[in-house]
């Protein structure tokens, strides 16, 4: 009797935290994972790398409102964004001279609606970086959300 008495509280419990999880206000919010960005700096060097793993990799294409150059990796169930400075205000350039040989700059995430994404985070005390979003390198809205705010994670926010 005992044992079904901490069954049934068990059960309670996790009934109940999958409800709080639900109704989270962020619930539905964040969709897949889009990509993982990774600054680099030898972009042929990185690109000629997934190519010869066998991946589809896109030519180099200059993103001059944003200072890189972007060259998409295709996985089966996402994309690896290499990073490169372009100009001489690249931030990925910043970002370069902290770590010499490159590293993990961001991760992206798809949301289904950035401007009620973009209110929710700030709702939540989470910084963006920038007052509203801009176009990204896949022609849709974006918006950076602060490191310090995010676990110490660059976390870009793309519209569907």
């Amino acid at each position: 009797m005992a044992s079904l008495r901490s069954l049934a509280k068990l059960t309670n419990s996790v009934a109940i935290s999958t409800r709080t999880m639900a109704s989270h206000p962020l619930a539905g919010l964040l969709g897949k994972l889009n990509h993982v960005a990774i600054a680099t700096p030898d972009l042929k060097k990185s690109s000629d790398f997934y190519k010869n793993l066998g991946a589809k990799v896109s030519e180099a294409v200059p993103q001059k409102e944003h200072g890189v150059y972007t060259v998409f990796v295709e996985l089966p169930n996402s994309k690896i964004e290499l990073l490169h400075p372009f100009g001489e205000k690249s931030p990925i350039q910043a970002f370069l001279n902290k770590n010499k040989d490159g590293g993990m700059h961001h991760i992206c995430i798809e949301v289904r609606d950035i401007n009620e994404a973009v209110s929710a985070v700030k709702d939540k005390g989470i910084r963006t970086l920038g007052e509203k979003p801009k176009i990204g390198a896949h022609g849709k809205p974006v918006m950076f959300l602060h490191p310090k705010d995010c676990g110490g994670v660059l976390i870009e926010l793309e519209q569907e």
